[in-house]
């Protein structure tokens, strides 16, 4: 070959044949085709290796070179490779790292065209047992798109993760001009040398292409202390360049990819293995992790490495237990004199661990750790003995009787078998136990599904009950720790208990076949289960089990629908309701509901719930949403109501009217003014329209709702009713209360959340920020926990998800923030609260008919409005202060009396904008309009229509 274009430089290691080959062929199936590949051998390398090697070598001996140095360090072979390269570019591979087919291509054409010294793309890494891949989470940011910079301090964020790892290519002009070289007295040579690289080379072109798949998992605990110097090296480069500024963002880099992750596999590591990586810990992390770094991490991350830092090997397993499961409360917690919450060693601002709101839940509803620290098992019995964390807050009542048993569960099902504990021992900090069990009398499994059984402890006090896992390192039991087993159906099904840690590391039982008839039986079980007959007959099986789930697949019962149930006659009287979808009784459907019930109407209600039927009226017939009953009873009614839509492939029957009550009014765009909408395909917009089509009735609340709803889903004057919405009608009964009676008594409803009257409400509603979809948890933008520290004494903070999603909140003081997304009707909420903070939402447009205040937390408003496009500005039309940062929302709360004084007439010109036609009786304006045939006339009243 002449002068190829690329050297691929790889390191081969012992053990290490197929990961060579591997890399290798990658190499070799390149779609640029003047690629070699330079496989550098270790000294001493054995001789399977080396015929590995020569094997490869000999099948293209023009593309493939061996070299052997005599050299043992990874650095020296991969400066060997580095010395002897003859390519335009040179890349350099780590052990079963390959390359992507068109990697090469993709590096030399960013190379020539942008004439770059270096050129790095993405790269992705093994995780867990090495069967999956992912890239790293903060390579989304680094690889927006391909780019080019000048020079390194144009793109820094190449050294504040490891970025240079791997997946990056030099021009050899610029490796020999500059004399880069790997460090070989650094273990983690690789690490620095990108970094390094980056800083003395001209031009940098970034690529957004993925290069590089297989590296394998970092392992910190192999050579810490070379790590951190390591880490070090790259550090000085940063402050060489002249970018000291970004050494914090390395440091904390750092600690989230190697020094977290070592913490959080300690239980999978051998007692001796933790203890001298703590040993090491202690040794090299002194000075090397900066104290306002380390307050910048979550609370057990840093509590983690800290622990790290001092060589506490126990205490970090401890932390691991913690990080592993999520909000378990893993050691003892203290209370500091200045009324913090600290892991046991405090008081130390990196041990603060109170936002994890632990000292606000009861013993009862703590996940406690519960370490088993001995299992010993002298042929038929056990002995477990183990730990229960306890904080210093909380505990068993001393006055009760204090009494435990485990539970022997057995998985997915619901046998479970006790065993006593024999003694309890507690004391400040946590409950000392030991059991001595007859496990083989003990546990009496059937046998062939019954094999593995998960293991709890229950602590109770007569009044209050907690339950707990055994925590444990997964090298406390092993093969020395079995039992016999007597399974019901006799020892031919299993005749060994073999305890295990699992991967949540807590203790489990399986049940084994170690003996010759235990064994035979198994096998003749696995025959009879697999031979070509039974195989047949699964397969028989599975068709059948699919062809009665397709039964009930939507699919299915929509062409049923179509083609049956629509022929059939409609039933007089019938009204199907549905709110968002059959997830809540509420909103408007529930108003007209309510109206009709109030009235005595002759109509048979029919009520659509998605998963549970709580909270849903009783005196209605209830169905599940895509049930047949929904089915049957969409089929059959002669009205429709709903403020969503019902689902759109069901047809609406010739005999039904359709109310469509909406759900509120417009400041994002849409139906046919989205820009999603506009996007998709004809049959898609088709279906959209025939489904909006099948309204009769649509409600508008004001003339904004028409040049907005009404015509971004193309609906004809005729089927508008100007009402109003009649989930607003208790919203004015309630604003003139407050005119007549004022604020107090509340309603029942703030007993019943415990609300104190001294508090002013506070409700936080946002607005829905994905796409179609199935219900998601998101991240509120706003940090209840730091709203509970500030406003405790003065708000409490009610938060209402969408819903289409649900809130992830923090534990908080007791009455400071309360979920309330699963409260069925918001306008309950809307009465209840003093003040309301939103974004984006519809709910601004009713809460404003209250006349209270209202604030707008929208820190991505700009972004927003240009992503989902806006019916108007709202900054120009807002009903109260816009804020964009927390800080902001803060500071308009501490005084929001004066804050809102400047808003009261922008307030109520908002609310005569968007709510002219709501004025206190539009249930009743509906009842009158739509089932008017079954309203006895002396009681109609006028329309909407008319009252204008």
């Amino acid at each position: 070959m002449s002068t190829p274009d690329f050297s691929c430089v790889i390191t081969a290691a012992e053990g290490g044949e197929d990961a060579l080959a591997a890399s290798v062929e990658s190499v070799l199936d390149q779609s640029l085709r003047a690629v070699e590949a330079l496989v550098v051998l270790p000294a001493g390398a054995p001789a399977a290796l080396r015929a590995a090697a020569g094997s490869l070598a000999g099948r293209s001996p023009d593309r493939v070179r061996l070299l052997d140095p005599g050299a043992d360090s990874v650095a020296a072979l991969r400066n060997t490779g580095l010395e002897a390269a003859r390519g335009t570019y040179v890349l350099v591979l780590d052990r079963g790292e390959r390359l992507q087919q068109h990697a090469c291509r993709n590096l030399w054409e960013a190379g020539e065209r942008t004439r770059a010294d270096l050129v790095a793309g993405r790269w992705t890494r093994l995780t867990g047992d090495g069967t999956k891949e992912r890239e790293p989470s903060w390579q989304h940011t680094l690889f927006p798109g391909s780019r080019t910079v000048g020079r390194f301090a144009e793109a820094p964020e190449l050294a504040v993760h490891d970025a240079l790892v791997t997946g990056f290519c030099l021009r050899r002009e610029a490796l020999e001009r500059h004399a880069l070289r790997y460090d070989e007295d650094l273990t983690h040579s690789g690490i620095p040398f990108g970094p390094l690289a980056a800083s003395v080379v001209g031009r940098i072109a970034l690529v957004r292409r993925r290069i590089v798949t297989g590296r394998a998992v970092p392992d910190a605990g192999r050579d810490l202390a070379g790590l951190v110097e390591a880490h070090r090296r790259v550090c000085h480069v940063l402050v060489a360049q002249g970018l000291a500024d970004l050494r914090e963002e390395r440091d904390r880099a750092f600690l989230l990819d190697h020094l977290v992750p070592l913490v959080r596999g300690f239980p999978e590591r051998p007692a001796a293995e933790r203890d001298r990586i703590a040993a090491t810990a202690a040794r090299v992390l002194t000075g090397c992790v900066p104290e306002p770094v380390l307050l910048t991490l979550p609370p057990v991350e840093r509590v983690g490495v800290r622990l790290l830092e001092r060589g506490d090997a126990d205490g970090v397993l401890t932390a691991a237990y913690a990080l592993r499961r999520r909000g378990t409360v893993a050691a003892p917690l203290v209370t500091g004199d200045d009324g913090r919450t600290y892991w046991a060693g405090g008081p130390d601002p990196v041990l603060d661990v109170t936002e994890l709101g632990h000292r606000y839940r009861a013993f009862g509803e703590l996940k406690l750790m519960n370490r088993l620290t001995r299992y010993e098992a002298e042929g038929r019995r056990v002995l477990l003995e183990g730990r229960l964390v306890l904080p210093a807050h909380t505990g068993p009542d001393p006055e009760g009787p204090l009494t435990a048993h485990l539970e022997f569960r057995v998985r997915d099902g619901s046998r479970t078998f006790r065993a006593p504990v024999d003694a309890l021992r507690p004391d400040a900090t946590g409950i000392g136990w030991s059991v001595r069990a007859d496990l083989t009398r003990l546990l009496r499994p059937f046998g062939p599904r019954d094999t593995v059984w998960d293991v709890r402890m229950v602590v109770e006090d007569g009044r209050t009950r907690s339950v707990s896992d055994l925590f444990a390192a997964h090298d406390l039991v092993g093969p020395a720790d079995r039992s016999p087993a007597r399974p019901r159906l006799g020892r031919a099904t299993g005749d060994t208990w073999q305890p295990y840690i699992t991967l949540r590391d807590h203790l489990a039982l399986r049940l084994e076949a170690r003996r010759r008839p235990a064994r035979t039986a198994r096998g003749l079980v696995h025959y009879a289960t697999h031979f070509r007959p039974a195989r047949r007959a699964r397969l028989l099986l599975r068709g059948l089990r699919k062809r009665l789930d397709g039964l009930h697949a939507r699919g299915f019962k929509t062409s049923v629908y179509r083609s049956w149930l629509l022929r059939l006659p409609v039933r007089k009287g019938s009204v199907v309701f549905e709110s968002h979808m059959g997830t809540c009784y509420g909103d408007s459907p529930r108003a007209v509901h309510e109206e009709v019930r109030a009235r005595g109407l002759p109509l048979r209600c029919v009520w659509s719930y998605a998963d549970s039927p709580a909270g849903f009226p009783a005196d209605a017939r209830l169905v599940r949403r895509w049930s047949w009953r929904y089915l049957w009873a969409l089929a059959r009614a002669e009205y429709w109501v709903d403020n969503q839509g019902f689902p759109v492939h069901l047809d609406k029957p010739s005999g039904t009217s359709y109310l469509q009550t909406w759900h509120g009014s417009a400041y994002k765009r849409m139906g046919f003014d989205e820009t999603r909408v506009r996007m998709q395909n004809a049959p898609q917009r088709e279906r959209l329209q025939r489904a909006v089509h099948r309204f009769d009735h649509f409600l508008v609340r004001s003339g904004h709702d028409e040049r907005t709803l009404a015509r971004a889903y193309r609906l004809p004057e005729a089927t508008l009713l100007r009402t109003g919405y009649p989930r607003n009608d208790v919203l004015l009964a309630a604003r003139a209360r407050d005119e007549s009676e004022g604020r107090l008594p509340r309603p029942a409803l703030a007993a019943e959340l415990g609300l104190p009257d001294h508090r002013k409400v506070v409700l936080y509603a946002p607005t829905f920020r994905g796409g179609p979809g199935k219900r998601k948890r998101q991240r509120l933008l706003l940090d209840a926990a730091r709203f509970a520290e500030r406003f405790g004494d003065r708000y409490t903070l009610l938060v209402r998800a969408h819903y289409l999603e649900a809130a992830s909140l923090p534990a908080c003081p007791p009455g400071t923030v309360v979920d309330v997304s699963r409260h069925h009707d918001v306008s309950e909420l809307l009465a209840l609260a003093d003040v309301l903070v939103t974004d984006y939402s519809s709910i601004m447009f009713d809460y404003a008919l209250l006349d209270r205040p209202i604030v707008l937390f929208a820190p991505d408003l700009d972004a927003y409005a240009a992503e989902r496009g806006s019916y108007f500005d709202l900054r120009e039309k807002a009903p109260g202060p816009v804020t964009a940062t927390e800080e902001e929302l803060f500071a308009v709360l501490s005084r929001l009396k004066t804050a809102d004084t400047g808003f009261q007439e922008r307030r109520a010109a908002f609310a005569e904008e968007f709510g002219a036609y709501d004025r206190g009786d539009a249930a009743r304006a509906v009842v009158d309009t739509v089932f008017a045939r079954h309203v006895v006339p002396s009681r109609t009243a006028r329309t909407g229509e008319a009252r204008r």
